[in-house]
């Protein structure tokens, strides 16, 4: 059985398929969910504080089924192909994520306000996270670029141990890595801004076979970090 918590949520989520944010009732919102509306906001504090905490929800459940889909015994490119392809179909199915990760709101959909200031914060651990609101359109995509990084990464170093007879490594080995650790960040913010493309400008074929192609062909642009140098 949901919380009193959850069960708000989905009442908010519910009622926005029916009406833009600012037709929306904190009452409807609270007998949708079978609860008072002091319990909401009790939970919430304020209408603002219920839209951050529904855009954080949002983007907590998308982070969650990128990392399920990083998780899956596939190779590199696997991944990549997969989260992207993910991350088109849940953005045009969910108009909150959509707007998420684009950046474009509308008016029917409610904009994160500012995050509350630190000393307003709720003791409640679930709410004070929901408090600071979702990360923006660029912060998400850092986060999912910075994560599927870390999982690629994590297989070549699950790949096997290190000879014990080698050489430590020098500086031209630690100039190596430092090249494919950047390289890896490149292709994985490709990955997911192609993704981001598709969600605004979708194509006549799935976004999969662009992420294929960049993600395993050589590199011809320098990475980030390069560029900044």
């Amino acid at each position: 059985m949901p919380t009193a918590r959850e069960a708000l949520l989905r009442s908010a989520l519910s009622a926005l398929a029916e009406l833009p944010w600012s037709a929306i009732r904190m009452v409807d919102v609270a007998s949708g969910a079978g609860v008072s509306r002091q319990t909401l906001y009790n939970e919430f504090g304020s209408k603002d504080g219920l839209a951050r905490a529904l855009t954080r929800r949002e983007a907590d459940r998308y982070l969650h089924g990128v990392e399920r889909l990083l998780g899956e015994r596939a190779d590199a490119a696997d991944r990549l192909v997969a989260v992207a392809e993910w991350t088109v179909g849940e953005a045009r199915a969910r108009p909150l994520l959509r707007a998420l990760l684009t950046g474009c709101w509308g008016e029917w959909l409610p904009a994160p306000p500012p995050a509350r200031a630190a000393t307003a914060m709720s003791a409640v651990p679930a709410q004070r996270r929901a408090d600071v609101g979702p990360p923006g359109t660029a912060d998400l995509v850092a986060l999912v670029r910075d994560r599927s990084a870390a999982a690629l990464r994590q297989d070549v170093r699950d790949s096997g141990p290190r000879d014990p007879g080698s050489r430590p490594p020098g500086p031209r080995d630690r100039d190596r890595r430092d090249h494919d650790r950047d390289a890896l960040l490149y292709r994985c913010e490709l990955a997911v801004r192609l993704a981001l493309a598709h969600v605004v400008a979708p194509g006549a074929e799935s976004v999969g076979p662009l992420v294929r192609t960049v993600v395993t062909a050589p590199l011809s642009a320098p990475s980030p970090r390069a560029g900044a140098r």
